[in-house]
């Protein structure tokens, strides 16, 4: 606790205007610094909503392992077989569970930018999901690699997994992840924009990033492109019940489940769909980051849940050195 006082301790600062931080397990402590809005000095929410950003991608995991749990799909199932003519003929059959963790050899789709000074003049702008894939498509398949040889983490993967979605429900993502999810595990503050809506409904902190040299607002941002991979808005709490009910089984049952903390045996790969393991102090944690403009998300535990950690930073440089952040606020929460 006192490691992570510290970490809280001087906010704001230059890296970062507001941060949350949850942790749990054997014990638990909560702690919120920083400010709602640098304007008015207002003084941080600790119940607040933020831009969850790819821990999207465990709710995302979690439909389509309840699926096949269901027998609506199988892992081993293709793309081909489950969304007919969406890949041209040049791709070899890919599978839902190479979708899942990440060795799909599909390429990265559209985008309005790299980074964040690149993005933000087109913050208001719609770019839909079908034009992402549509985009990935167009570049072919991975020159070097088969579909399952290779790790390449990206948004598209998880953009085609809720096509799918759609597609075996007959239902929207959004509705499929509420009654799915968010409803069971009584997350009652997790959402999706309505399509482009780029405002953060509810009680939130507002999000700055470093751009040319000044500190400016990002929070007002559409990021429908973004989807089933990054598009969530939730809060610690919320998250921390995602975290557990996912580690605790209540959410994908067994043998499903254990594809959440299978790392593929591919070149490059070091995660599974989607958490990733780390070593720290002689344990493994496994792990889901996300990132969009003014936003750091992480959450992290055993996977005996003796210790858990859920924290939101308004990060001044959210997509930027995310080890740094975790290293402030999180890696002090496991050093028991």
């Amino acid at each position: 606790m006192k490691a992570l006082c510290a970490a809280l301790a001087g906010l704001p600062d230059k890296d970062a205007t507001a941060a949350l931080i949850r942790v749990g397990g054997k014990g638990s402590w909560h702690g919120a610094a920083g400010v709602r809005d640098r304007r008015t000095g207002a003084p941080v929410i600790e119940n607040a909503r933020f831009r969850a950003g790819s821990t999207t991608k465990i709710v995302t995991s979690a439909i389509v392992l309840q699926l096949a749990a269901e027998g609506r799909i199988s892992l081993d199932g293709t793309v081909q077989q489950y969304l007919p003519g969406l890949l041209t003929k040049d791709f070899a059959p890919i599978t839902v569970r190479q979708l899942l963790n990440f060795t799909s050899g599909l390429r990265p789709g559209a985008s309005l930018g790299d980074t964040t000074e690149e993005m933000y003049p087109h913050r208001f702008e719609t770019l839909t999901p079908a034009e992402v894939v549509a985009a990935s498509v167009a570049k072919g398949p991975d020159p070097e690699y088969a579909p399952g040889e290779r790790q390449d983490y990206g948004n598209i993967h998880y953009t085609v997994l809720a096509m799918l979605i759609e597609k075996v429900t007959d239902d929207s993502y959004a509705h499929q992840a509420a009654v799915r999810i968010f409803r069971p595990l009584g997350m009652q503050h997790t959402s999706f924009p309505d399509g482009p809506d780029p405002r953060v409904h509810g009680p939130h902190n507002r999000g700055y990033e470093w751009i040319d040299g000044k500190l400016v607002d990002v929070t007002d941002w559409n990021m429908s492109d973004r989807w089933a991979a990054g598009d969530m808005i939730s809060t610690t709490a919320d998250l921390e019940r995602l975290l557990v009910g996912v580690f605790k089984g209540r959410v994908v049952p067994e043998p499903q489940l254990k594809e959440m903390f299978a790392v593929p045996k591919a070149v490059d790969a070091t995660m599974a769909a989607p958490f990733t393991p780390f070593e720290l102090n002689g344990r493994t944690v496994w792990a889901k980051t996300g990132s969009r403009p003014g936003y750091h998300t992480v959450v992290a535990a055993t996977r005996d849940l003796s210790r858990t950690v859920v924290y939101s930073v308004n990060s001044t440089d959210a997509r930027g050195d995310g080890e740094a952040i975790a290293r402030r606020f999180a890696f002090p929460a496991f050093n028991r």
